[in-house]
């Protein structure tokens, strides 16, 4: 069966990573994986919002994507050694902090596709995104953090008698076995790399690797699962991959892409 993630949503996808800044609101000094951010990715019709997770030194999952401040705010401390409200304070000026439940709980048409970027944060994540696992993607370039994210939100869905899960994409590990399989031509080995993934999340290329090609679209969809390729902001290159079969771009202007592949 189809994962509600992705039901009602024609592709090709558009998924608005960290939100959307535009030029204009660079300017004005709004950044990514802001409140604002979203909100704008929202605004500009965007039903995908890519965003990251870290978990506070007080275990508030905040919407994040590095280790530490100090490319955002210029602050060098770590997500993990700040509350929530220094947090808040350090973001206000920079389009306002977005903890994970409010994102959930202040755009319930969105649907959010959430890396897991700290093994501390895992459970954390699975537990708030139980009560929203229709329209929640649940990935981590670690498939051990991906997998203890599902775990709990598994355990408090069994709990409260929910029985839908998270969709999920693999990660480094899942979708190495997957290109190594597609390699040997080996649909077997495609199908066991792919058991229990809804989506392969993938860069079109690793270094002079190419990885997004026909034989690895075809490979997927013959699973019933997507692939989706990050980050991609060029128009001609948002076009040339969906003619390719790719079903979902992940790009930092939504907004580009909304008109590009409309």
């Amino acid at each position: 069966m189809t994962h509600p993630w992705f039901e009602g949503v024609a592709t090709p996808r558009v998924l608005a990573h960290r939100g959307l800044v535009t030029p204009d609101a660079a300017r004005a000094g709004i950044v990514e994986n802001s409140f604002a951010a979203v909100a704008a990715a929202h605004s500009a019709g965007a039903h995908y919002v890519e965003s990251d997770c870290h978990r506070t030194a007080d275990g508030v999952v905040v919407l994040f994507h590095d280790d530490d401040l100090s490319r955002v705010t210029g602050d060098p401390r770590r997500i993990s050694d700040v509350t929530v409200r220094e947090l808040e304070h350090l973001m206000a000026a920079r389009g306002g902090l977005i903890t994970l439940a409010q994102a959930l709980n202040a755009f319930p048409t969105v649907r959010f596709n959430l890396d897991v970027k700290a093994t501390d944060a895992a459970t954390a994540v699975g537990t708030a995104i139980a009560p929203f696992a229709d329209r929640v993607l649940v990935t981590s370039f670690s498939d051990e953090r991906r997998r203890a994210a599902l775990g709990a939100a598994r355990a408090v869905g069994e709990a409260s008698g929910r029985s839908i899960r998270p969709a999920t994409s693999g990660g480094r590990g899942t979708i190495g076995r997957v290109l190594a399989a597609v390699s040997a031509r080996s649909d077997r080995l495609v199908a066991r790399a792919l058991a229990g993934i809804d989506a392969l999340q993938v860069p079109e290329r690793q270094g002079r690797l190419r990885i997004v090609k026909p034989r690895l679209v075809a490979a997927a969809h013959r699973h019933d699962v997507e692939v989706h390729v990050w980050t991609v902001n060029a128009p001609d290159d948002m076009v040339r991959l969906v003619e390719m079969g790719v079903d979902g771009i992940v790009t930092d202007r939504a907004d580009v892409a909304l008109a590009a592949l409309a």
